[in-house]
């Protein structure tokens, strides 16, 4: 019991501004045109702050590192396969089907980092931020490609797309200019350090406020039963392969704990734009945001749990 109560300490807080974060947004406090602005502002200036403070001033991973990339390549590969397979067996309409897979294999980074950190300090923001660089970039590229597959009007856009989503994504540029800062021994100059500090603190809770304001519970009555099918996958089925690959691979426990944190968060809201943009059904991806959040809120606490006890 004494484990329960502190993972749900550790995550109580995280999930509590998601639910903060609702209330202000249905009550438009402190207005309407804040959230969208804030929102951004948390994604291209304080996450990147945070990555580069903590990842540029750190111990980096050696000699698991590569074992963790090649487990977390399969992982996504694997899981997509899986998620296409069960997404042509529950939904045959493919617009709602590239918003069945996204649901699948994409992850909500505000609520990631804000439990790693939570559960885990240091260790889990670095760790988490392994898990960024590697599966970002890979993400993006499968969910594109997908639109791209199943909506072939959209082929000529892969390419750009995939370089307006990657090359240029501020938590994947933050990343490879704190681990430049790391390995070059530059690290952060104390100079700027403690500002950097301050400015990072307000990324989380910012972010997970952000998270909340996005939820519309309304539209949770239009999803039928490939919205539960995808939130099943994300939520249960993802984490449980990722265990079995972690097994496989021998992962040491500090990384297989922290990964598999990752592994076990909904969606992001950033793929409600990306379906917006390419043509997909974005009312019904905003309703596997919605679904997953609140379902995570009590499967993350209870799924770790279990593995520790596994």
């Amino acid at each position: 019991m004494s484990e329960f109560t502190s993972i749900l300490s550790a995550l109580g807080p995280v999930f509590a501004l998601v639910i903060m974060g609702y209330v202000m947004g249905r009550t438009a406090f402190p207005s309407v045109e804040f959230w969208p602005s804030a929102e951004r502002f948390t994604y291209y200036f304080l996450f990147p702050t945070l990555l580069i403070l903590k990842i540029g001033n750190a111990t980096l991973p050696g000699n698991d590192l590569s074992k963790v990339i090649l487990l977390l390549i399969l992982l996504c590969v694997i899981g997509s396969i899986v998620i296409l397979i069960l997404g042509g067996l529950l939904e045959k309409e493919k617009r709602r089907l590239t918003s069945f897979f996204q649901g699948g294999i994409r992850f909500n980074t505000y609520v990631g980092l804000a439990s790693a950190a939570a559960l885990f300090g240091e260790q889990g923001l670095l760790w988490g931020a392994v898990f960024l660089a590697v599966m970002i970039p890979l993400v993006n590229f499968l969910c594109i490609a997908s639109f791209t597959l199943l909506l072939p009007d959209k082929r000529a856009s892969l390419l750009k797309r995939f370089s307006s989503g990657v090359i240029g994504n501020p938590l994947i540029l933050a990343c490879a200019l704190g681990t430049l800062l790391n390995v070059s021994g530059i690290g952060i100059p104390l100079i700027i350090s403690p500002l950097m500090g301050l400015i990072s603190s307000m990324a989380l809770p910012l972010g997970l406020l952000a998270v909340g304001v996005g939820l519309d519970f309304k539209l949770l009555k239009q999803g039928g039963i490939s919205l539960w099918g995808t939130t099943c996958f994300k939520l249960i089925i993802y984490p449980s392969l990722f265990l079995a690959l972690a097994i496989f691979f021998e992962l040491p426990t500090e990384a297989k704990s922290v990964i598999f944190l990752f592994a076990l968060l909904p969606t992001a809201p950033s793929a409600y734009i990306l379906a917006r943009q390419l043509n997909g059904d974005a009312p019904f991806m905003a309703a596997i945001i919605t679904l997953q959040t609140l379902v995570a809120m009590v499967s993350m606490p209870f799924m770790l749990l279990l593995k520790s006890h596994l």
